[in-house]
């Protein structure tokens, strides 16, 4: 039977998305590797995530007449928040939402910190402009026309990251690794890597990558080795059927639905001590322009429940992980007539790790009343989030950081790390 081209361009996308291993071909292996050096996630709550109704001012006055009750943090009743020790405002009852007991646990352990109103500088609503910026590293769209890589591109190539460095547990590579030939996709492991198109497809990839030499096919090749190595350590039993992984004891990926799925693929990926310096993944559903309540709920939930199951699967490395949320923006103050909340400003951004200074809020917090508003009706950013990030990257190495955030000085330390 001839190889459709249907099969042939699933297998391509299969190796840009890091999803092909082609034995027999000459490539270059990777080495398990004794790094201790922390390991940096990034997460991302696509869609414009409601920060003010994950993280609520619940006794603000302002924030209490701007919302129906199903759309902030009760303070009491059935569906109260967990309460928050070291509220940014000494004025006000900081809660997070009723869904988020894992993270309630994670903060109230000290592991988890908040920095609320950041964000982006630019006052962008659109979701693709506002995720460019945040994944290249820039403060506005004239940077977008300046800057063509990802921001984890250009600090990879500034500390020369080697073996399998960086990941996307998604079906492609995120805009952060951006210009990094070697960046794989990798959103499940429970089948190996093999070839999309089967044993026709490896054929062709491997007549296609073994005869030339140009700039992509030798990033083709880095690819499949890469990928070669990964699904060597993979476990199987004795006829060659992938064994399940079995995350450390206590361990429910499945209590975060779709999100468990990455977050477990990335576990592994850890665990195999490949050199993994970087790596992004994506929980989505936080574009709630209307019916909000029960979608928020579920939403949070995800990502409660993945971020602990994952945290608990990774005891091993508590003290090298560093795990970050960001999302493009936040929304409106003011709820909307379809019971949803706008696209807006400032947001909240998460901080997990061993070395994090949590249980506590990071950086300031502006106020909801009318004169501190931006444009009169979102949460101002006073956080620029390159400030978080850049801070995160200055702790993991132990140094400072240049180039990475062109255009932007980095303004102090918000005390993110308690080392």
């Amino acid at each position: 039977m001839l190889l459709s081209r249907r099969i042939l361009l699933q297998s391509a996308a299969g190796l840009a998305s890091g999803l092909v291993s082609v034995p027999g071909l000459a490539l270059r292996a990777f080495a398990a590797s004794a790094s201790d050096r922390p390991i940096l996630i990034v997460v991302h709550l696509r869609g414009g995530a409601d920060g003010l109704n994950l993280v609520s001012p619940a006794t603000d006055p302002v924030f209490i007449a701007a919302r129906s009750t199903d759309l902030r943090v009760a303070v009491d009743g059935p569906d109260a928040g967990y309460a928050l020790a070291g509220s940014p405002d000494p004025n006000t009852e900081f809660r997070l939402h009723a869904a988020g007991g894992g993270l309630s646990e994670l903060y109230g352990s000290g592991q988890l910190a908040f920095i609320h109103a950041a964000g982006l500088t630019d006052s962008t609503r659109s979701h693709f402009v506002a995720t460019d910026m945040i994944e290249r590293g820039v403060a506005n769209a004239r940077g977008l026309t300046r800057i063509r890589d990802g921001w984890l591109t250009r600090y990879l190539a500034h500390e020369r990251a080697s073996g399998i460095a960086a990941v996307s547990a998604a079906g492609s590579v995120s805009g952060e690794l951006l210009g990094r030939a070697d960046a794989l996709a990798v959103p499940d492991l429970g089948g190996g890597l093999a070839p999309a198109g089967g044993p026709q497809a490896r054929e062709v990839l491997t007549g296609l990558y073994a005869t030339r030499r140009d700039v992509f096919t030798t990033a083709g090749r880095e690819a499949l080795g890469a990928m070669t190595t990964i699904d060597s350590h993979v476990p199987r039993d004795d006829k060659g059927a992938v064994v399940a992984y079995q995350p450390d004891p206590g361990t429910a990926y499945e209590s975060a639905a779709e999100f468990g799925r990455p977050l477990k693929a990335l576990a592994q990926l850890i665990k195999m001590d490949l050199g993994l310096e970087v790596a992004t993944v994506d929980i989505g559903g936080w574009d709630t322009h209307e019916y909000q309540a029960g979608r928020f709920k579920a939403a949070v939930g995800r990502l409660s429940n993945g971020l602990a199951a994952f945290w608990n699967d990774m005891q091993r490395y508590h003290d090298r992980m560093i795990v970050v949320t960001v999302s493009e923006f936040g929304r409106r103050l003011r709820s909307n007539r379809s019971n949803g909340t706008d696209h807006g400003r400032a947001n909240v951004m998460m901080v997990l790790g061993g070395q994090v200074d949590g249980g506590r809020f990071h950086g300031g917090w502006p106020g909801l009343a009318s004169d501190k508003l931006d444009e009169g009706v979102d949460l101002a950013v006073v956080t620029d989030y390159r400030q978080v990030l850049i801070e995160i990257l200055q702790n993991r190495v132990k140094k400072p950081v240049a180039g990475v955030f062109p255009d932007y000085a980095f303004s102090g330390d918000l005390g993110i790390f308690s080392v």
